[in-house]
């Protein structure tokens, strides 16, 4: 792994736009300060102020040039936790706190969420990077909100291969909220207010995820309240105990049943049936299966006669709120020093996430099975339909898949980088693990 990177950056906005670039992150060689990386590659460590809320000591934008043949490139060193940030027409502003790590600065980052932040009516988005001993690993990522500023990104390795996360297209903000105002008409949930119109304006600057709701003034309290039932339903026992160690013609009437229900779910989705006439069917007594895709291998889970906790291979989840699924974060998602539940969590709250915890019973499961049923995240549905390769982060834990499976994440990674794309603006959006 190099020391260093080069990052090209591409202007692929609509002619005469200004795009400013800002790379922040950890210097992993300079004990982890807070830094910038400025268009010339020097590096800009933000000193610690005396006071609150200072700006910075330097101008750190990188105002990108109007020809997409002719990209900007930057070198970086080793950053962890790094970020690509950009923004149309004004520059982004970043204030300093005390107490970084390193003994430098605290950044104040521009906020979606603050409606006294500086950046707040700017037009502006990021995507995410770490360059370490290891690895370049970068994705974009919808996990707070939808850019007016669409992003794509390239990564080629030295061996040839290259990766491609394509974005969305320049109408991809517009194709979002279309699919909210058109959800919002179906099912009376406010999936239209998490829209963001630029003040005293008719343009929308943004799209909020359902988990910063209360953001936008709107609250989705209840809503997957009704799946987490189906699920307890699903996986409740007539009997004590954990049938993960019952006898052999338990065991395989329970396969059958499994395989019973897969083809069952597959029937629904190839006749077209609604969600109703599939929570009709939901059977009971069900075990479900997490492959944690770590030694410990596949672990068996049901909710033991009497009890009201889903146990999964010895570990005890309470029913989680639709705050809970959206943040997942918190409540039974809440990470701790136990491996084997951490190495739960991501798979557990991906299924409730894409809804298909009550009808699949093996887990992760691969993207067909995603958003089919009611209730479910219908903007992380929609933001992976308007990406023009279905591919982005848009919620915590968007990178769950089977082995093997296709990747929903919009990430690219590699021991070995040889060039990496960052391409922003939506013009020219391809698919395909192709160069530009």
């Amino acid at each position: 792994m190099p020391n260093s990177l080069n990052i090209s950056l591409i202007n692929n906005a609509s002619p005469g736009t200004i795009v400013y670039v800002y790379i922040t992150g950890l210097a992993i060689q300079h004990s982890t300060r807070r830094v910038f990386v400025k268009g010339n590659g020097e590096l800009y460590f933000p000193s610690n102020p005396s006071k609150i809320l200072q700006p910075l000591e330097e101008d750190c934008a990188i105002v990108l040039g109007n020809d997409p043949k002719a990209p900007t490139v930057v070198t970086i060193p080793q950053i962890a936790g790094g970020r690509i940030w950009y923004s149309y027409d004004s520059p982004l502003i970043f204030l300093r706190n005390q107490g970084g790590p390193g003994g430098g600065a605290a950044l104040v980052e521009p906020s979606v969420l603050n409606p006294t932040d500086p950046n707040n009516q700017v037009n502006f988005g990021f995507c995410e990077f770490t360059l370490d001993p290891a690895q370049l690993f970068a994705n974009i990522s919808y996990v707070d909100f939808v850019s007016g500023i669409p992003a794509g990104l390239t990564l080629k390795a030295k061996g040839g291969k290259v990766q491609h996360v394509s974005g969305m297209a320049v109408d991809g903000l517009d194709r979002v909220c279309q699919g909210l105002r058109e959800q919002a008409k179906k099912d009376g949930w406010p999936w239209e207010k998490l829209i963001v119109m630029k003040k005293e304006s008719d343009k929308v600057l943004r799209v909020l995820s359902p988990t910063h709701a209360g953001a936008a003034g709107v609250k989705f309290d209840g809503f997957f309240e009704p799946l987490v039932e189906r699920a307890w339903r699903k996986y409740a026992q007539g009997f004590d105990g954990s049938h993960a160690n019952g006898d052999k013609e338990e065991n395989k009437e329970k396969d059958g049943k499994r395989h019973r229900l897969s083809a069952l779910f597959q029937g629904f989705k190839d006749k077209g049936q609604s969600q109703s006439q599939q929570s009709n069917e939901t059977e009971t007594g069900c075990e479900m299966h997490i492959d944690t895709q770590t030694p410990m291998g596949i672990l068996s889970g049901c909710i033991p006669k009497g009890k009201d906790e889903l146990i999964i291979g010895g570990e005890a989840f309470s029913k989680p709120t639709t705050a809970d699924i959206l943040g997942c974060n918190s409540g039974p998602f809440t990470t701790g020093p136990s491996p084997k539940r951490n190495a739960i969590i991501p798979r557990l709250a991906a299924a409730f996430q894409r809804s298909c915890i009550a009808d699949i019973m093996n887990h992760p499961s691969p993207p067909e099975t995603f958003y089919c049923c009611e209730p479910t995240n219908h903007y992380c549905r929609i933001v992976h339909e308007c990406n023009i390769d279905g591919k982005g982060y848009a919620f915590a834990y968007d990178d769950v898949q089977p082995d093997g499976g296709a990747d929903q994440s919009g990430k690219v990674n590699s021991g070995d980088p040889e060039e990496f794309i960052v391409s922003i603006g939506g013009r020219g959006a391809y698919v395909g693990d192709i160069m530009p």
